[in-house]
């Protein structure tokens, strides 16, 4: 990629996140009156429902947190993640056991649990990111110590209240070791060395799911990582598998570890290539290894966060390879995502679409869709850009 290709995506990149992106949920999301977030925002941002989902709030403390940390510390941006920090601190810890409650009310009431540590792990990292915004080191405290609640709960999920049945196949989800790896690179900050067993043991887990024989990542395995002809075990879910790809390129970068920075790289690649629709376009969102008709009803929808996944995860390979395959890889990307998700007209971006490209669901924010994945990618491919461009100027490379 050439300066003058680095410089219009970077444009672009910023145009649709200060722009576009950003004024939506400033201006749509904030709850004056109980605080906190609304996540459910229909297309012109009108909210139509006022329950308040943990992920969502946790994850957009974070993300206010995180552009003021690292573009510039507007107080706007402050006031919202402070709104939304509050409200998680006074709501959705549950005391006795610190479990994290899945959803809310408008007032912060309890409504219900999931039997997973995933509203742990967003709740932990918008605790340290925050903590980091307002210069408090108990927040980065706090956030460790819960952090190492959730590993211990992270192999036996009965201690969150999930049941075991003598029946049940032994299995191992993706989404446990990538997730708790990324809360790491989070809470760790620049010293990570007091964490390294648990990287560790994240990357290994991890890596169980990379058959690299059939260039698949596997959304579950075994727990020593071999193949499970069941419904579950054949599940490839493709922007799963790349965005665990560039979790993986991150710790491979800070660790100086190239064989995993290789592993990373073709994670991307093959999920990229597999899950690609060549008559439509876009990313499905489940296969089934073998071929077979996939029983998720919404296989075939083209949802936005693995396409957002799939630019920086893109962005990132070529990057790191500067090969031309993965700018081809990011370029096709960009071209579907920024013609199908965007809406200029009220702001922000659309979700689903189904197989051929058309919006299938109206809603800009529901119970799984925030303000995470898209800023986040827009903020990372545009750093990314930014620090592209720097070198490209420094050593007159192209």
């Amino acid at each position: 990629m050439d300066q003058s290709d680095i410089k219009k995506y970077r444009i672009k990149f910023e145009d649709e996140l200060f722009n576009h992106v950003l004024p939506f949920w400033e201006t749509h999301s904030p709850d004056p009156d109980y605080g906190g977030y609304f996540n459910c925002l229909d297309c012109d941002g009108t909210v139509y429902d006022t329950r308040k989902h943990v992920w969502l709030q946790g994850r957009q403390v974070w993300m206010f947190s995180k552009l003021y940390n690292t573009v510039e510390p507007r107080e706007s941006w402050l006031t919202m993640a402070k709104s939304g920090m509050e409200f998680l601190e006074q709501n959705a810890v549950r005391k006795e056991n610190r479990r994290v409650y899945f959803c809310l009310n408008r007032k912060g009431d309890p409504i219900w649990m999931q039997r997973k540590i995933f509203s742990e792990c967003f709740y932990v990292m918008a605790l340290s990111e925050y903590g980091r915004a307002v210069d408090d080191q108990s927040y980065i405290k706090r956030a460790r110590e819960h952090f190492n609640t959730i590993w211990s709960w992270k192999d036996d999920l009965s201690k969150v209240g999930r049941p075991s049945y003598s029946g049940q196949k032994k299995m191992n989800a993706l989404a446990v070791p990538m997730i708790l790896l990324n809360v790491i690179e989070e809470i760790a900050g620049d010293d990570w060395s007091a964490w390294q067993v648990k990287i560790d043991e994240c990357i290994r887990q991890m890596l169980l799911h990379v058959h690299s024989d059939r260039k698949l990542v596997f959304e579950n395995v075994s727990p020593d990582g071999e193949f499970l002809n069941t419904i579950e075990g054949r599940l490839l879910n493709p922007g799963h598998a790349i965005e665990a790809g560039w979790f993986l390129q991150h710790w491979a970068q800070k660790l100086n570890d190239q064989s995993l920075s290789n592993t990373a790289t073709l994670m991307v690649r093959w999920s990229l290539d597999r899950g690609w629709d060549d008559e439509h376009g876009g990313i499905f969102y489940f296969l089934d290894s073998e071929g077979y008709s996939p029983t998720e009803l919404e296989w075939n929808l083209k949802l936005w966060w693995p396409h957002t996944e799939a630019l920086y995860g893109s962005l990132l390979n070529h990057y790191i390879t500067k090969s031309e395959d993965d700018l081809e890889d990011f370029e096709r990307v960009f071209d579907y995502t920024f013609s199908h998700y965007p809406d200029h007209d009220h702001g922000g971006w659309f979700g689903y679409l189904d197989r051929y490209g058309h919006v299938s669901q109206r809603f800009k924010g529901g119970p799984y869709k925030g303000f995470f994945h898209v800023p986040r990618s827009l903020l990372f491919c545009r750093n990314l850009l930014m620090t592209m461009d720097k070198q490209d100027s420094t050593t007159g490379q192209s």
